[in-house]
């Protein structure tokens, strides 16, 4: 920062000070002065009300100073003898204007850090614009760090498990095409810059004073005495071998989801209803119609999509379950978003299905689709998770034939799909075997009743046994 002096006089607060061949009453020692410039001709009176910064200006003009331009560091070394300064450089900066930083991105509103999961590329590897460079794992999604500029990575200032903010600097960028030479550990460099490997640990070993080992004395340790039988008996039993366990941090996903589980056992006054459901017409129709369904939408029929639209109904008859407690009042919302549990290799995420109460058959199949690729492959958005007024969970896929699912809050109530299994059931007077399945549908007792609850179950059973009253809508 330069700074000019050109006039003889310069007006600061109401106050005027000779430039030339006089002395200041005062000289603060605070710089901290703005990029200020006077012309010939012209007195500048300054307010300090007007300028935060105005006193700072005064305080560059030096006595005795001739008509030329000073740099800044002159002039603080000649105001104080042994001032620190301090000189801020930019965000991305370098003598020459090649080095970029890699920064973390903004994650979200409710998400203030993460940690860097791991680094997508090594050292020295060439990196193109937006490319990414590293996963920084939350605790709802994982997010990539992408590269500023195209060029090469010169240096990884941030190391894999760190906790990260929004813009912290984890990689330097090189934008010039030149490598980043590799030293490892075991190597050190030579002062004519070569490599040179280290001496071998077993040189020092030998080089050690042979009178210093031949001159320890021996000690022999007491022989321990052994136990009587009934002390031995008493004694704590053993434990298995530290070696044969194995320690790792938890995942902020999975940290999430304990927090938000147990948050919810606190919170909530939970209850479960159960009923079961003979899956045979759902199950004729998908067998009827999943090849002309495929053919014109380019997704599969399945179950999923008749129990969303069952659960729309059921919500509709029972707002109250749509409904959620804030404080001493009750929201209730005019609007169906579904959320569906998906289960992944990281945890458990929820995307939800906006406005599946518009959305037919083959919408909310593709949907569910779309949704559960992205879960697998990480690629699942903020919001994409964010809201929901209601959850289904599908544990049959996995076997389960019966559970009691925990509510998702700030959600009121959550329905539990289960596995179809064949059993006994007694139609028309006779006993014949039907696929089953077990449905519960877990609440929050504070706010929806026993009655409420169990009119909404029969509703889920009264759509699914018969999909025929969803066209009719009785």
């Amino acid at each position: 920062m330069m700074l000019g002096i050109i006039r003889r006089r310069v007006v600061c607060g109401g106050s005027s000070y000779s430039v030339l061949g006089q002395s200041f009453h005062k000289i603060r020692p605070v710089i901290s002065a703005p990029r200020v410039y006077l012309t010939a001709g012209e007195e500048i009176s300054l307010h300090p009300r007007r300028f935060e910064n105005v006193r700072s200006f005064c305080h560059l003009i030096l006595p005795g100073r001739t008509m030329s331009l000073t740099p800044m560091r002159e002039v603080v070394a000649s105001l104080q003898p042994g001032l620190t300064t301090q000189i801020q450089s930019r965000l991305f900066s370098s003598d020459n204007g090649d080095l970029v930083d890699a920064v973390v991105p903004f994650m979200g509103e409710s998400i203030s850090d993460g940690t860097l999961a791991k680094f997508l590329k090594n050292l020295g590897d060439r990196v193109e614009v937006d490319e990414p460079i590293a996963q920084v794992e939350t605790d709802k999604v994982t997010i990539d760090v992408a590269s500023p500029e195209a060029g090469v990575i010169q240096e990884f200032v941030a190391k894999e498990g760190d906790t990260v903010e929004p813009g912290t600097k984890i990689a330097v960028i090189s934008k010039s095409s030149e490598g980043v030479a590799h030293v490892t550990p075991s190597e050190k460099t030579s002062d004519n810059g070569a490599s040179q490997p280290s001496p071998p640990a077993e040189k020092d070993r030998e080089e050690m004073p042979k009178s210093t080992v031949e001159s320890t004395p021996v000690i022999e340790k007491p022989k321990a005495t052994s136990s009587p039988p009934l002390q031995r008996s008493a004694m704590e039993p053993q434990l298995p071998p530290k070696e044969r366990e194995r320690r790792v941090p938890m995942t902020r996903l999975r940290k999430r989801v304990a927090t938000r589980l147990k948050d919810s056992q606190n919170t909530f006054a939970m209850l479960t209803t159960f009923n079961e459901v003979d899956m045979t017409n759902l199950m004729k129709l998908r067998s009827d119609y999943k090849d002309a369904f495929l053919e014109k939408h380019g997704v599969k029929l399945g179950f999923m999509s008749g129990f969303v639209k069952a659960a729309v109904s059921g919500l509709q008859n029972q707002p109250i379950i749509n409904a959620v407690i804030d404080g001493d009042d009750i929201i209730y919302r005019d609007y169906i978003d579904i959320s569906v549990a998906v289960g992944t290799s990281k945890g458990l995420v929820v995307p939800v299905i906006r406005n599946a109460d518009k959305m037919n058959f083959a919408e909310i199949e593709k949907e569910i689709n779309t949704l559960a690729k992205k879960a697998i492959d990480g690629s699942l958005s903020i919001d994409e998770m964010a809201g929901g007024s209601f959850t289904i969970s599908n544990g049959g896929v996995y076997g389960s034939l019966l559970s009691t699912p925990i509510i998702n809050p700030p959600q009121s109530a959550i329905l539990g799909m289960h596995s179809i299994v064949n059993h006994p059931m007694v139609v028309g007077g006779n006993i014949v075997p039907r696929p089953m399945m077990y449905i519960a549908l877990t609440y929050d007792h504070r706010l929806i009743d026993g009655r409420e609850a169990v009119f909404f179950l029969r509703r889920i059973k009264d759509v699914v046994e018969d999909p025929r009253r969803l066209l009719l809508d009785i």
